[in-house]
């Protein structure tokens, strides 16, 4: 008689409001390069302006700077990257206390409030290194992002197809500079777990496949 998996943890059920998101370094390039391939094109075009092939969005991922920029990213309990944001800071010294933020979120993981909790994130660290004006330059038909913008107070200004919107930051201070930390600890702490619990429940698949094998083995010798 054949056993049944046990099932593992549904995914995607975290709580927006205590969702842990982790800072990204190059190595989770693979799983940003992963997470924008899993975009549709109307997504693509949402993210990028423009609609981005495959190809392209290979060159945006390996031309990120993680010594420069700030890269954010939200896991599910099987470590994929459901959504992710990316802080960019002027390359101009001149213009430091300047960053535009871009999101993306997977479509199975939308209507949690991911793009909101991003943004918050961004602009914590924001905050903490310096800067003083945050832009987000998107088309005038993503909704999601522009709504995000008018929440957090930006000014918004539309030009056809596009619009640019600038929040103005106030200064790190002791609560900002802590709840980077907090964040950061929770963070590592979750994905570890969630690193231990994706080990637990392969070696469990792979015990039940091997007795399986053991059964049917036994079960042919017997016929």
């Amino acid at each position: 008689m054949a056993t049944r998996d046990p099932a593992p943890p549904r995914d995607d059920r975290t709580d927006s409001g205590t969702v842990p998101i982790r800072a990204l370094d190059s190595g989770h390039r693979a799983e940003i390069v992963r997470h924008l391939l899993s975009l549709d094109a109307s997504d693509r075009y949402l993210r990028f302006g423009y609609a981005a092939t495959d190809e392209q969005i290979g060159r945006y991922a390996e031309r990120l700077d993680f010594d420069r920029d700030a890269v954010f990213g939200i896991f599910n309990r099987r470590l994929l990257l459901i959504a992710m944001a990316h802080l960019a800071f002027s390359v101009d010294p001149q213009l430091r206390s300047c960053a535009e933020f871009g999101v993306s979120v997977a479509k199975a993981s939308r209507g949690k409030g991911y793009g909101s909790r991003l943004f918050e994130r961004a602009v914590t660290h924001a905050r903490n290194e310096g800067v003083s004006q945050l832009f987000i330059h998107a088309l005038s038909e993503n909704t999601a992002m522009l709504k995000i913008a008018r929440n957090a107070g930006a000014v918004l200004e539309r030009a056809g197809s596009e619009t640019e919107a600038h929040l103005r930051l106030p200064p790190a201070d002791f609560d900002s500079r802590v709840s980077e930390l907090l964040s950061d600890q929770m963070a590592v702490t979750d994905y570890h777990l969630k690193a231990q619990a994706k080990q637990f429940w392969g070696v469990i698949r792979l015990l039940q496949e091997i007795r399986q094998g053991v059964r049917d083995a036994r079960d042919r010798a017997r016929g």
